[in-house]
């Protein structure tokens, strides 16, 4: 087996640097031209379209510019208005959420270190998110219940109202995560994860009882890592691998640790982390012995089927 990768290799620069959202602009862009195609495909002014919005014309070419933030009642009552086919629908709302993806934390920034605010924009654009978890059920598979206890061990002097807005920015990512068909998401679990109590019994089983739902569709592969193999170390930290379909930097490696993050990209230390990855994978029990495994745990955590 490779040698495994040092614990803190140096940092590097994210691929999209916080402060600089190209992405987010060109989303805007994008979205502007489809409205405005649409908008002269019927041979409307923008004078005669912005009652719709109830605004000013210069509100309107400021949107097809993409030099405003899109409003999505707006975006939608002028698609509505152009009468728009289903398939041009299906466009804007695509183009709409790229537009919004790259600002929906914000609200939760006075909760999210910077390093985690990188993730959470590189999640978006990502093709397939691989996670090796050793300690807990990664956050993007956390049950509100489970994420709260957490929360609560990591920021004991937290207010409530604290751990409420950590809790809230879990679930927003996870559901915004597996809201479409990308990106894939491989988990790759050590099985003391799904016996290490967070929370009591209840929290327990509802968590495993969420991974075997993500784990029954098509978007989510998790693989669990017996406890009893024999073939070597694993990682003594979490590792998350980021493809993406295109682009100059088409895959990084992210390593978290207690007062930060490593954005990996430089080749030599990439492949270290990919080929770890990939032993894990080779190592990891099937789907099926995977559930297995899923389903004792749970048992161990009494049957609440009826709850």
């Amino acid at each position: 087996m490779p040698a495994l990768p040092d614990p803190l290799p140096d940092p590097v620069a994210p691929v999209v640097p916080l402060g600089q959202d190209p992405g987010r602009a060109a989303a805007d862009r994008l979205l502007g031209q489809e409205l405005r195609r649409c908008r002269e495909a019927r041979g409307l002014t923008l004078r005669q379209v912005a009652p719709v919005i109830r605004g000013s014309v210069s509100k309107i070419s400021r949107l097809e510019r993409g030099e405003s933030p899109p409003r999505p009642r707006d975006v939608r009552a002028l698609a509505a208005f152009y009468e728009v086919d289903a398939q041009q629908m299906r466009v804007i709302e695509r183009l709409l959420e790229h537009a919004q993806d790259a600002e929906w934390y914000e609200q939760f920034s006075d909760v999210t270190p910077g390093f985690l605010k990188r993730l959470i924009q590189l999640e978006g654009d990502a093709e397939e998110i691989c996670v090796y978890e050793n300690l807990v059920v990664p956050g993007i598979l956390q049950t509100r219940a489970y994420a709260r206890h957490m929360v609560r061990a990591v920021m004991p002097s937290a207010e409530p109202e604290e751990v409420d807005r950590v809790v809230e920015l879990r679930a927003e990512r996870q559901l915004r995560l597996m809201d479409g068909p990308l990106p894939r998401v491989v988990a790759l679990l050590e099985e003391s994860i799904l016996h290490r109590r967070c929370g009591d019994a209840q929290v327990m089983h509802e968590q495993l009882k969420h991974l075997l739902h993500a784990g029954d569709t098509d978007k989510v592969s998790i693989r669990i890592l017996k406890m009893s193999r024999e073939w070597g170390v694993t990682p003594p930290y979490p590792i998350t691998h980021l493809k993406f379909s295109n682009g100059e930097q088409s895959e990084l490696a992210y390593v978290e640790h207690i007062n930060g993050a490593n954005y990996v990209t430089k080749p030599r230390a990439l492949d270290d982390y990919r080929n770890a990855l990939s032993n894990l994978r080779n190592a990891a029990a099937s789907k099926d012995e995977s559930i297995d495994l899923i389903l004792k745990a749970q048992h161990r955590f009494g049957d609440r089927t009826a709850s």
